[in-house]
């Protein structure tokens, strides 16, 4: 018995859905049976009963009338062997004859307490009584048929269990085999399931058959099979998802940008590692905070509080806010951040949360700073520039106009700055601007404007003026600053400067106007000696528009071939023989006509036009000079002038080879003049032009010296061949002792750096006698020969030397 309910133990523990599928079987069996069983014994019990009835009711037929014959005869004998033959059929116990009147006859005896049938019949007599002869009451017992349904109870009950009992036995089987056995395949299966390996299909055991395909054991394999391929496709597409998810975690935590996520209520839930660089804040510090409130400065949290109240007001009603903000790092350093916020919403359209991005723009602010500085200041000197300064010109004619009072322009420009910056260097020139600038906002009050316009040009706007003689109180004021001398290059240098003025609304009341007026007043001071100020008048409009229209036919001049060459012989002073032609630029106009170089020579230089124009005259130059060879049959020099602005132009020396090659001439026969401002620059680009046109075979000379601020010991670097003295100290030699002697000293001086000598400016014989005298190497002027054109000085070669 233990046995048997340790294996029902197990069976329970091993099988609990079989366990449980045999108690319902067992149950339901057993119920059936017991339903069952009863309708069987209850029936059978009742047919028995009814079987007793029917022998009852048999007894009344056979023996009612055999029994009134016996009363009416009164056959004692007769009647009790009737009642012994009733007596002894089956179940009969007890007889009980009443015999009317009043006799009674009893056979056999009634059981106590036991189960018994009575049937009463009455005996009629044979003829037409009025009453029956008696009533027999006839006992019959129930025991027997009791005692058989209760056997026939047990034998069905038993018959009913082992029936059940196999009956579970076999299902549970059938249920083991058919249905447990693949569930709990299905259960291993499950347990061992994995999203590693959902690519292993869920098969069971059993056959295959059209039945079983369409099963629900069958349907059941599938459906978990359909659901490893989903889970499958999921798990693939959830790799997907979170690579991507990883990706953009990655792109997020290492993005260059500070990026903040807030919830609905705008509590940070997120901070990445650029926001912690780039403010100081650890992400913990900041969790649950709102934007703007992690400061632990309370000022500066109030300030931000009203900054975010309109930022989320915005996004709340745009979706998306944006712009620059001066932030605070948490070690109280400021900086300028770019910030972007927009809301976060999912599928429905409702707003999840908050992203914050922010970028560090201090740099790109400084630039832009820069940038603006650069737009509207001169990096040089820190002045407004012209952009800037015709903005303020225009703000003070517009108060002026309100005021009705009056505004002065000043258009200033530095004298002689040029030969400064090729003497010195464009060093020096940058220092001599920058305390030019500062010498001129010194004389003005604090509602006044110095602007530089680019070069030497300076502009000064004085607004609010009663009369215009105000402006001329400023003007004398800035004369006067510039008096003191310059320390340039550790040597002093004197510089003054020539000033325009125009008035608003004497002049014009245009902007624009008043800066030309103003400059063309500046060109008459220039014209009245420089280091003086000149009031604009209508007629330097004229003048101005003039220079204007110079300066646009000489663009075309070279198109047009309006240029032509001069050229003057410089003799040997001793034999009075030719040894060399100087070049000398003419620009004969149709309206202006023939125009000296003094006169559109700063102007092509200043447009950067000297440039096409010298290498034109280097050309023909050096086709005349072939001329002169093959007309005269021996060879003559040819000497050119060069500019400072043609010297330093990078294609100088290039050109300058160009034109000997092209040509032909051999180039110990062209000789360049450079000015003596050239030699104090003292630049290594000047230096290694001159020696590398040295090289060449080049002949190098010094024009007009004596006219700058060198000496002759700067001579001594240089590879010059010729000093040319300038007209200027030859024009009293003979009438003044000192600049005859000066005249001597610099020839004795250059013979003795090995220099030839040209003197300049020779207009009679006595100057021509003296340098003769003085050992002069070679002269040149209207006493040998004015500067005659080309044909002109043809005719002359050919009276000097072919007659």
């Amino acid at each position: 018995m233990l046995k048997l309910l340790t294996r029902v133990q197990r069976f329970r523990s091993g099988f609990p859905l079989s366990f449980h599928f045999l108690g319902w079987v067992v149950l339901f069996s057993s119920v059936l049976t017991l339903v069952v069983s009863a309708i069987l014994i209850y029936t059978d019990h009742q047919a028995r009963l009814t079987e007793m009835d029917q022998r009852l009711q048999a007894i009344e037929s056979e023996y009612a009338a055999s029994l009134t014959a016996s009363l009416e005869t009164l056959d004692q004998e007769l009647l009790q062997t009737q009642l012994m033959g009733i007596l002894s059929l089956p179940d009969i116990v007890h007889l009980r004859l009443n015999i009317k009147p009043d006799s009674e006859l009893i056979m056999g005896v009634a059981p106590r307490d036991a189960r018994v049938d009575s049937y009463k019949l009455d005996l009629p007599p044979a003829g037409e009584a009025p009453s029956a002869l008696g009533e027999l009451t006839v006992t019959a017992s129930l025991e027997r048929i009791y005692q058989n349904t209760k056997n026939r109870a047990f034998t069905i009950l038993a018959t009913q269990f082992f029936i059940t009992l196999l009956v579970a036995v076999l299902a549970v089987w059938a249920f083991q085999h058919f249905v447990a056995r693949h569930l709990a395949a299905m259960a291993a299966y499950a347990k061992d399931f994995s999203l590693e390996q959902t690519c292993i299909p869920l098969t069971l055991d059993r056959r295959d058959t059209a039945l079983r395909r369409t099963d629900e054991i069958a349907r059941t394999a599938d459906a978990i099979n359909q659901l490893r391929e989903r889970l499958h496709k999921d798990a693939a597409r959830q790799k997907q998802d979170a690579a991507k998810i990883r990706k953009f975690s990655t792109a997020i935590e290492q993005s260059p940008s500070s990026v903040l996520i807030c919830d609905r209520q705008w509590r940070i839930e997120y901070a990445n590692r650029k926001f912690t660089q780039l403010t100081g804040y650890a992400p913990e510090s900041i969790i649950g905070k709102k934007p703007g409130s992690h400061s632990e400065n309370e000022q500066e949290i109030r300030g931000s509080r009203y900054l975010w109240q309109g930022i989320r007001l915005q996004v709340q009603r745009v979706g998306v806010w944006q712009g620059e903000v001066n932030s605070i790092r948490r070690n109280g350093e400021r900086f300028w951040e770019q910030l972007i916020v927009t809301s976060m919403k999912d599928d429905a359209g409702h707003t999840t949360g908050y992203l914050i991005l922010g970028e560090d723009i201090s740099i790109r602010k400084r630039y832009e700073q820069q940038l603006l500085r650069q737009a509207n200041y001169d990096i040089l000197t820190g002045l407004p520039n012209r952009m800037l300064a015709l903005d303020r010109l225009k703000l003070a004619l517009a108060q002026a106009q309100r005021e009705g009072s009056m505004v002065a322009v000043m258009f200033l420009d530095l004298d002689n700055f040029k030969h400064i910056n090729d003497t010195l260097g464009h060093d020096a020139g940058d220092s001599l601007l920058i305390e030019a600038a500062r010498r001129i906002s010194s004389c003005l009050r604090g509602t006044s404007t110095v602007a530089r316009l680019g070069g030497d040009e300076f502009l000064v706007i004085l607004p609010g003026l009663a009369g215009p003689e105000a402006s001329a109180q400023v003007a004398e004021r800035i004369l006067e600053s510039f008096t003191p001398a310059y320390s340039l290059s550790d040597q002093e240098v004197f510089v003054t400067t020539s000033i325009g003025i125009a008035v608003y609304p004497a002049d014009s009341d245009n902007s624009g106007a008043l800066l030309q007026h103003a400059d063309a007043a500046m060109y008459q001071a220039k014209r009245q000696g420089k280091s003086s100020y000149a009031h604009f008048t209508p007629e330097m409009h004229e003048q101005s528009h003039e220079r204007l229209q110079m300066e646009s036919r000489l663009r075309r001049a070279l198109e047009l071939e309006e240029f032509e060459l001069h050229f003057q012989p410089i003799l040997e002073t001793a034999t009075g023989q030719l040894r060399t032609v100087e070049a000398l630029l003419r620009w004969n106009n149709p309206v202006m006509g023939m125009t000296l170089p003094d006169r559109f020579i700063p102007l092509a230089e200043e447009t950067g036009l000297i440039i096409p124009i010298g290498e034109w005259v280097f050309e023909e130059a050096c086709r005349a000079a072939n001329r002169w060879k093959l007309l005269t049959g021996r060879d003559i020099d040819i000497s050119v002038n060069v500019s400072p602005r043609q010297f330093r132009d990078p294609r100088f020396t290039g050109s300058v080879k160009a034109a000997l090659s092209r040509n032909d001439l051999a180039p110990e026969r062209l000789e360049l003049e450079i000015t003596e401002r050239l030699l104090l620059d003292n630049s290594i680009e000047t230096a290694d032009i001159l020696r590398q046109l040295d090289r060449e075979g080049v002949r190098l000379a010094v024009d007009d010296f004596g006219t700058g601020y060198s000496a002759l010991s700067y001579l001594k670097g240089y590879p010059f061949d010729t000093l040319k003295i300038d007209k200027s100290f030859i024009h009293d030699v003979t009438q003044e002792q000192e600049a005859g002697a000066l005249v001597r000293a610099i020839i004795n001086m250059a013979h003795s750096l090995g220099l030839t000598i040209t003197a300049e400016g020779v207009d009679d014989a006595l100057q021509a006698e003296f340098l003769k005298k003085e050992g002069c190497d070679l002269a040149q002027g209207y006493f040998y020969s004015v500067p005659l054109p080309d044909r002109d000085f043809t005719e002359w070669l050919k009276i000097h030397y072919l007659d």
